[in-house]
């Protein structure tokens, strides 16, 4: 198999399927077409690790970003399956139309291309790129039920993440004038391994407030504080598999981009520690988090939040930085995608038995559904931090590695991760127990997603196995 396959089959079949599904008619066909296409994306993506390394123009392949790629392409494969089962039952409620579900099938797999394209990218511009067109596509399939507070969530979402990808394309600018001196004129200065061959001969001053600008803009599409508040609207309003997606693919992307242009900073010794900016950034999203937990009111805005706090707490992660640290995050990011995709799963399930995502009215769910009660159970303890998971031993790295180093940081970091715990145990205990709410029709669509993602945290939190460990430990000791 020629070295550039893997990806070209990456980025071509969700691109072919998205062109399909567009005018296919059958909805129970093209949602047949969506799974099979994220599946063989996932299965083109595995050859990844036994193919060469490539660092052309415009692609590369190297160590960091297959984690990220085979992460995607699995959780969007999972997810898939999950959203033919839910999307069905939509259309047989009359919340959605025939032709909505055509538009959502062919946009699920524009977000599919666009998120793989920015994580293959040699070059920054076609990731910005990128990155801007998963964004587009996501504000339409978070206004999908085309009700008032889907519109005003994806005119919400468009509007802060205009803010964000005008930052991110700022300190893209930036980042070309910086190396244009040293590299010339044309695409030498936008190529990701040519920037960092050359990184030591940058003006780290102009390096250093482009970095600003990359961290604010990208970390609007990461869910960091402050230009955070679209997230737990877009999660509410839109299909529950976009909120899966959104909070399993789409934040690590842009968290990816935020890693290499740490790396590119990391590269050049005259310029700031990018560290603390990540750190303080990533602390101040899990305090927020946290304490908003308690008071939402809504299932799907409550797992939004958690979202924000983990995001957080990855970014902290990455921003104290060391083999530790590193492990750390690339575990709970990991982690974290699979546990809460395998929430939303849940969630979406208990929306549609139940007829209602307000918290209030859904009780008992281990009673009167409990293969649902008690996976949301599994899930909350497991993103809640309880052993055994791969959370527990994510967040057990992060704070004694911090411990170590920061004390007083660490006294505030376990702080947050005590307060959203509280949180999220008081609102599943009302929600999983007690009287049964009313609401008995059985779940629609497979709880297998739900069951495989579970599984893998909760394997990975009492064995790891030794290849995985090497190759984090690598990536770890390559981000710094």
């Amino acid at each position: 198999m020629p070295s550039l396959d893997p990806v070209a089959f990456i980025l071509g079949i969700p691109v072919l399927a998205a062109v399909l599904l567009a005018f296919m008619p059958s909805y129970r066909m093209a949602a047949r077409v969506n799974v099979a296409a994220a599946g063989a994306t996932f299965l083109c993506a595995l050859f990844l690790f036994t193919a060469p390394r490539v660092r052309g123009p415009f692609i590369i392949v190297d160590d960091l970003n297959i984690v990220f790629v085979v992460l995607n392409t699995f959780v969007a494969f999972t997810t898939s399956i999950f959203s033919a089962g839910y999307i069905a039952h939509e259309l047989e409620i009359g919340r959605l139309t025939p032709l909505h579900l055509r538009f959502y099938h062919a946009m699920y797999q524009a977000l599919l291309a666009a998120m793989n394209l920015a994580l293959v990218s040699n070059n920054l511009g076609v990731m910005w790129v990128a990155i801007e067109v998963a964004t587009l596509t996501t504000v339409l399939m978070v206004g999908l039920y085309r009700t008032e507070a889907a519109i005003e969530a994806a005119w919400k979402y468009f509007m802060l993440g205009s803010v964000g990808i005008a930052l991110a394309l700022f300190g893209t600018i930036l980042v070309y004038m910086v190396a244009q001196p040293v590299v010339g004129e044309g695409a030498q200065g936008m190529i990701w391994s040519v920037l960092m061959r050359r990184a030591r001969d940058f003006d780290p001053a102009l390096l250093n407030v482009a970095f600003v600008f990359l961290l604010l803009g990208y970390g609007t599409k990461v869910g960091l504080v402050p230009l955070h508040a679209w997230l737990p609207d877009a999660h509410s309003e839109g299909p529950t598999p976009i909120s899966a997606v959104l909070s399993g693919l789409m934040l690590n992307v842009a968290l990816y981009a935020v890693l290499r242009f740490k790396l590119l900073m990391a590269a050049h010794p005259g310029t700031i520690a990018p560290g603390p900016l990540m750190m303080a950034m990533g602390l101040a999203s899990l305090l927020l988090a946290g304490f908003m937990l308690y008071r939402r009111r809504d299932i799907k805005r409550l797992f939004a939040y958690s979202s924000i706090e983990h995001m957080g707490i990855i970014a902290f992660a990455f921003g104290i930085g060391g083999p530790v640290a590193n492990f750390a995050g690339l575990l709970h990011m990991t982690m974290h995608s699979l546990t809460k995709s395998a929430i939303f799963f849940a969630v979406g399930h208990i929306c549609q038995v139940k007829g209602t995502q307000e918290l209030g009215r859904i009780h008992g769910l281990t009673t009167s559904h409990p293969a649902l009660g008690w996976g949301l159970v599994v899930g909350v303890a497991a993103i809640a931090g309880l052993p055994p998971s791969g959370v527990f031993l994510s967040e057990f790295l992060l704070v004694t590695s911090t411990f170590a180093r920061m004390p007083v940081v660490a006294v505030l970091l376990a702080a947050g991760l005590l307060v959203a715990f509280g949180a999220l145990m008081l609102k599943l205990s009302g929600i999983a127990f007690g009287a049964p709410s009313p609401g008995s029709e059985p779940a629609h669509g497979s709880l297998l997603p739900m069951i495989v993602h579970l599984a893998l945290v909760l394997v990975a939190g009492l064995y790891l196995p030794p290849p995985l460990v090497a190759w984090f430990r690598h990536i770890a000791g390559l981000l710094g």
